[in-house]
């Protein structure tokens, strides 16, 4: 099994005058202790979920290319682009160029976009949930045409691209994995099942939900003729690191635990943000306690 850290929130201790040094140390210190990936959040203001909507947000995509000139290994991804926030064929050369500069360590996350407050801020479009996914579908085609190297147009009900030109050509072959934020049964899964590498779901689901989630999952993949195993399973938690587990916080052992859990039931990684994360030592507990651990653990069905 793998892990990956997420970094959603850049309000931290030492203010916002070290904020690109302390985001490079982070992204450096994850890298040595041995993290399979480094995620950052693709919003413009920071979400409900971890402060005010003014707290310090970093665009996503500039802090991935940042993080990875501070890096050498690890793979870099949004968790997870809204489709509303660019035109996919900006998009997709934004995400080559990290894969070129990066020497093959880009994730492309994506999904339909929820933040409506940041959409109406700075004056970007925020169509109805329906039209979000239909633009969903059609950009997630417009990715797999433009990195397959076919150039002819694209002609869709919202998208119209005379041209797929990408040049140069992304590092990973066939290309960068494809992961597809949230768990709607619907529409999402279906969309992970026809068009991507990788889904996410939140850990705090519970294995039994998580469970559900895969076998729906699974049953599009049949529908749609796409093997189940090849699709890479992620989840998303929140975690605070410590030795002891004091003040309620979680020790290396119950992380390894946890994990151990969701690989039982097929997930491949899991992705967690620290929210300790400022913390030099508990990137020491993780090279030296989890992931050691951790990279052991098989995963049910592979």
């Amino acid at each position: 099994m793998r892990l990956g850290l997420q970094v959603p929130n850049f309000t931290w201790p030492n203010g916002q005058s070290q904020l690109g040094r302390t985001f490079g140390e982070i992204a450096e210190r994850a890298d040595k202790a041995g993290l399979y990936s480094f995620w950052v959040m693709d919003h413009f203001f920071q979400i409900g979920s971890v402060g005010p909507a003014e707290n310090e947000m970093l665009e996503g995509w500039s802090a991935l290319a940042f993080a990875a000139g501070k890096t050498s290994r690890i793979k870099l991804g949004t968790m997870v682009t809204g489709v509303t926030y660019r035109y996919p064929g900006i998009l997709v050369k934004t995400v080559t160029t990290l894969d070129v500069l990066s020497e093959g360590r880009a994730y492309l996350g994506i999904g339909a976009a929820w933040n409506e407050a940041e959409h109406v801020g700075l004056g970007v479009p925020f169509p109805p949930l329906a039209e979000r996914f239909e633009r969903l579908e059609e950009t997630l085609q417009i990715v797999h045409q433009m990195w397959s190297g076919d150039e002819k147009p694209y002609n869709g009900k919202y998208y119209h691209l005379a041209r797929l030109l990408n040049s140069p050509r992304p590092v990973q072959r066939p290309h960068p994995p494809i992961l597809i934020g949230g768990s709607g049964e619907r529409k999402t899964l279906r969309l992970v099942a026809q068009y991507g590498d990788a889904c996410n779901l939140f850990a705090r689901l519970g294995k039994e939900a998580l469970q559900h989630k895969l076998d729906v999952l699974r049953e599009h993949c049949e529908a749609l003729g796409r093997p189940y195993e090849q699709i890479e399973k992620t989840t998303l938690n929140s975690v605070k690191l410590t030795r002891d587990g004091r003040d309620g916080s979680t020790t290396p052992a119950a992380l390894v635990d946890f994990y151990a859990d969701e690989a039982s039931i097929g997930i491949d990684q899991g992705i967690f943000s620290l929210q300790n994360v400022t913390d030099p030592d508990v990137f020491d507990l993780l090279a030296s306690e989890v992931i050691p651990q951790v990279d052991r653990i098989a995963v049910a069905g592979r």
